[in-house]
């Protein structure tokens, strides 16, 4: 093979190792999800084709190493017929990951898994200036960490005050709030709600006595501009909460198109922001994508 077989293997997520003649698969998985059967197709791989091991990577990822150069189509066939696909490498959309969401975990509030599934579906493999990551996390908690991502998104209860339920003064939303985003100066004025100050817990909503605090919006927030690596950067917030899997899909193609546009070849979504500025990308989410 020469160096460009190499890096086209590489792309398709069939990654040279040291060891001459041998390469580690990198697996497609979803948000950290496969079936028992999918499971079982992964080790039967592992035991036929390399050794007998698999490596689980930071991104909720599997990869099957020491697997020689003759059998890369037989592993990807194998691996195919129980529903796995390979992996993607170099300047495209990376597997989606996401935390187990608002079906399984108490402290959800999205269906994160879901999410990840309709996001990976429209975007998996698509061509991007750079490597482009996508995490959804299911609530204020953050176990997938929004702001690594090239792209965050996480999940969000906008809090807001009911005219129709009255305020007692009783002092348990601010006691509660983490941020310090509620203060309660008498049962007259009620409880009053630093937006800028929320972290979209919804503590005060579940801790109200008199449901005088209620859900304005329940979705998620999106982070922008997110990577580790040798520069690490943490994400931006960008928008307003957004509701729906339909708003998850389209944030991520309008952040897309704006990388597509503006970024330059082998440049992170990071270090593109940092060249355009984030309202930039703002005004190109509100015109051109239409959101807010």
């Amino acid at each position: 093979m020469n160096e460009a077989d190499f890096k086209e293997l590489k792309k398709g997520g069939m990654m040279r190792q040291v060891e001459a003649g041998r390469f580690s698969v990198r697996l497609h998985v979803v948000g950290g999800e496969l079936s028992a059967g999918q499971l079982a197709a992964v080790v039967t791989a592992a035991e036929r084709f390399g050794r007998g091991r698999v490596h689980l990577t930071a991104r909720q990822g599997i990869e099957i190493p020491h697997v020689a150069a003759e059998s890369l189509a037989e592993i990807k066939e194998l691996l195919s017929a129980a529903g796995v696909g390979i992996g993607v490498c170099g300047p495209t959309v990376r597997t989606v990951t996401a935390c187990q969401g608002c079906t399984l975990c108490p402290s959800g509030v999205i269906d994160a898994p879901a999410y990840a599934q309709a996001v990976d579906q429209a975007f998996y493999g698509a061509s991007a200036p750079h490597k482009f990551k996508v995490g959804i996390t299911g609530c204020i908690n953050n176990c997938l960490k929004a702001e690594e991502n090239d792209v965050g998104l996480k999940g969000w209860i906008e809090p807001a005050t009911a005219a129709d339920a009255a305020c007692t003064a009783c002092g348990v939303c601010e006691a509660v709030c983490p941020s310090r985003a509620i203060r309660v100066p008498d049962a007259e004025t009620g409880a009053v709600i630093d937006a800028s100050a929320c972290i979209g817990c919804g503590d005060c909503i579940v801790s109200c006595p008199t449901s005088h605090i209620v859900a304005n919006a329940r979705g998620f927030r999106v982070y922008v501009g997110g990577k580790f690596g040798r520069s690490p950067s943490l994400a931006e917030p960008v928008l307003g909460v957004q509701r729906s899997i339909d708003d998850a899909v389209r944030v991520v193609a309008a952040v897309l198109d704006f990388f597509r546009a503006h970024g330059k070849a082998r440049e992170r979504f990071a270090d593109t922001l940092k060249r355009t500025g984030l309202t930039a990308l703002e005004t190109h989410l509100a015109t051109a994508g239409g959101l807010s």
